[in-house]
């Protein structure tokens, strides 16, 4: 049977999550992928297929099921849509269910009003069929049912994955402003760096960006190490499920490093080895502890150094906490501006920050920014081409808005 399905991620991702799920397409002759909105991508296929998406998905924050998309004009058109499904095909009385509602131009006053009636009406569909109703579950319910609305449909989703797909299952502390894995994931495809490539993190942190990366240079899937809502499905099919984690094939452990990190804190490294440890990855990532201001290429060869800067509070711990934030800002990224110059030509430098003044701060010119959101804040991705004698920005000239 086919179904609809909706995936969600966050903002800015959508292009690279319709190539990554037309990647994962090759895989299937069901899954058909479909158009892209704000926030997401749409696609089709069969339960196999949200299997698979789940599994291999590293940009995706949900794969979730169409269940209803009608019309509406009030609440009472959304209880009779919700109340006319067969929500008991899907899970049992037992399973703890959460609603959760968005809406864009929707002329209801209160979405919590309209998370009540979901709710009272997928309770009232099992009191009829069973005189029993699943109880509600904030935290860590079996089923997540979600509604969005616009100025005139409603559509309710059945959500396959339960927790957010970025939770990969391998993470066991984050320290301080940790970057979200599908956000890691996304912003290597985004950079252009594919397996095999060298990768350089100077301000690794807990490590989210190594773990992603030497996650697909290993072939682990995203999806490996975690359990999924659609395992407690009634038509869950347990040993299918499990041939197809079986099947996948992990790729030789690489002969040289391609992969490093470092780090001004010794806990972070510690934090990043663990988190590697977990997430599956057996070969060598070379770690260092150093001042991202005193790095040096970890290969002869060129590659991409993707890193996400501090900023605002977090710039403090690298450095004399008595000193202003805006002008220890400036003193780190000129320093580190000065570094990048001087040791990295030939590299791609890529800088995700919610600063939108760090190309100023540098001193260099990006040659491309692309605008991302890290749940609601507004961040960039720049990038500099360090090729020397090119870079220096000209102060005459106007900056250009961000």
């Amino acid at each position: 049977m086919a179904y609809s399905f909706f995936s969600p991620c966050p903002r800015g991702l959508e292009i690279a999550l319709a190539e990554e799920l037309n990647e994962i397409a090759q895989r299937s002759s069901t899954l058909k992928v479909h158009n892209q909105v704000p926030g997401g991508v749409h696609s089709s296929g069969t339960m196999d297929d949200a299997y698979r998406i789940n599994l291999h998905s590293r940009i995706a924050s949900r794969v979730l099921l169409r269940i209803a998309h009608g019309g509406y004009v009030n609440e009472n058109d959304i209880y009779d849509l919700t109340l006319s499904q067969t929500w008991e095909d899907w899970f049992a009385v037992h399973h703890t269910i959460r609603i959760d509602v968005t809406a864009i131009k929707s002329p209801v006053k209160s979405l919590e009003f309209v998370t009540l009636k979901i709710k009272d009406a997928i309770c009232d569909r099992f009191r009829e069929q069973f005189d029993e109703r699943p109880s509600v579950d904030t935290k860590n319910p079996d089923m997540r049912i979600v509604g969005f609305l616009d100025a005139r449909q409603f559509t309710l989703y059945l959500d396959t994955s339960g927790e957010a797909l970025f939770k990969r299952g391998w993470r066991l502390d984050t320290g301080d402003a940790p970057l979200r894995e599908n956000l890691a994931a996304g912003l290597l495809r985004t950079s252009g760096w594919k397996p095999g490539m060298v990768l350089f993190d100077p301000m690794c942190g807990s490590g989210t960006i190594l773990a992603e990366a030497a996650q697909m240079l290993a072939g682990i899937p995203s999806g490996y190490r975690r359990n999924f809502a659609f395992e407690k499905f009634h038509d869950f099919d347990a040993a299918h499920w499990q041939a197809m984690k079986d099947a996948i094939k992990l790729n030789p452990s690489p002969s040289t490093p391609t992969i490093f990190g470092s780090d001004i804190s010794g806990d972070m490294l510690v934090m990043t080895r663990q988190n590697l440890q977990q997430a599956g990855i057996e070969f060598e990532v070379p770690l260092k502890q150093i001042e991202a201001q005193e790095i040096k290429p970890p290969s002869d060869e060129p590659g991409i150094l993707l890193t996400n800067p501090p900023y605002g509070e977090r710039i403090a711990v690298r450095g004399d906490s008595t000193i202003e934030e805006d002008d220890l800002a400036k003193t780190f990224f000129a320093a580190f501006s000065t570094t990048l110059k001087q040791r990295f030509a030939g590299w791609k430098v890529f800088l995700f920050t919610a600063d939108l003044g760090v190309p100023k701060l540098l001193r260099l010119k990006e040659s491309r920014k692309t605008p991302f959101f890290n749940g609601a804040l507004e961040c960039r991705l720049f990038r500099f081409d360090m090729v020397a004698g090119f870079n220096r920005r000209e102060e005459a000239k106007p900056r250009a808005d961000v």
